[in-house]
């Protein structure tokens, strides 16, 4: 009897050593793929057992059983962060589950530039196919409803930069993001306004932000522009700047502003009325931000473009004239007389 149950014993033994040798080469061994990669997007709240089962559809050549119980079995199967997923030959067991654990996702990303328009930036979006689509069916006014801003217009109201996603996010998301991050770089940038400034809120300053950036032709200049605009702010001078008559045209605009364009009135012509247009015209990046809070220390009321991006500024009209027949040879400037 114990012949017997000694041999048993080392039975259950070698088995138990074999059964471990066969999962640990498993694990060590690269997984089949039936492409050259797989891809996989896993939803927050995914089952360990559905993860599994989704990996191997997806092209993963094993046992989706296989996986499910290594995930078990490592005692991380709860871990599993929900995302999408991209593995490429060479990965084993083990990378795979220690790759989902640690989020090491496939990310894409939209960029959104300086001095676009709301309109453009949802064209972009809609290019971004990895993306999905939340949003497309919205209206202006839907949208900003559904990120917590009813009542507000959209245009200028997101932070231009680069935002990387998860395939298959929703573009909401995105827009979340966006839209937090111009919150905060307004709030940051309002705390640094001077006493003296003509500014009488964040809007003012999200509005000149914008017309400082459709203006602004070279960097170095932001500041001057800035100071141009504000003095005329401060002595009740209209702004006359051409791009807000432009946004005000809208689709009308054909390339050409004409002398009637300046003469019909509109909350945009800053021809026919003072103070600023009643919104931002396009998204600012953060220098001209900064800019609408620190301009240069100059008296100067107009300046006009040299034609390489650079402009002439001038305290008075006398000089300023000069400067247009010297660089522009005509009456008006492209920008402000």
């Amino acid at each position: 009897m114990r012949r017997i149950l000694l041999a048993l014993v080392l039975l259950v033994a070698t088995v138990t050593l074999a059964a471990g040798g066969v999962v640990w080469w498993w694990l060590q061994r690269p997984l089949q793929l039936e492409s050259a990669s797989v891809e996989l997007s896993i939803e927050a709240g995914a089952a360990p057992r559905a993860v599994a089962q989704a990996w191997v559809q997806a092209g993963v050549q094993t046992s989706p059983q296989f996986l499910y119980q290594w995930f078990r079995w490592s005692g991380q199967a709860r871990q599993i962060r929900a995302g999408s997923y991209e593995i490429e030959p060479g990965v084993t067991p083990r990378q795979l589950l220690d790759k989902m654990v640690r989020g090491d996702e496939v990310l894409e990303s939209v960029r959104f530039i300086e001095g676009w328009t709301f309109r453009q930036l949802r064209a972009e979006l809609a290019r971004a196919t990895t993306l999905k689509p939340a949003t497309a069916t919205l209206s202006d006014a839907e949208l900003m409803a559904a990120l917590g801003a009813p009542g507000v217009a959209p245009e200028g109201r997101f932070f231009p930069d680069t935002y990387a996603y998860s395939r298959g996010v929703s573009d909401l998301t995105v827009l979340k993001r966006a839209h937090a991050a111009m919150q905060r770089r307004l709030a940051q940038t309002w705390a640094e306004r001077p006493a003296d400034t003509p500014l009488r809120s964040m809007d003012d300053l999200l509005v000149l932000a914008s017309i400082i950036e459709k203006e602004t032709g070279q960097a170095a200049d932001r500041p001057k522009v800035a100071a141009v605009f504000l003095n005329r702010l401060r002595v009740g001078m209209p702004l006359q700047t051409d791009p807000t008559v432009i946004y005000g045209l809208g689709e009308r605009f054909d390339g050409n502003l004409r002398k009637r364009d300046l003469q019909t009135d509109t909350p945009f012509n800053t021809y026919t009325r003072t103070g600023l247009p009643p919104t931002p015209i396009a998204m600012p990046g953060l220098e001209s931000l900064r800019a609408s809070v620190k301009p240069a220390p100059t008296k100067a009321l107009y300046f006009v473009s040299r034609g390489d991006g650079s402009s002439v500024f001038s305290d008075n009209l006398a000089d300023h004239n000069r400067a247009v027949n010297q660089y522009q040879r005509a009456p008006r400037t492209s920008g402000t007389p």
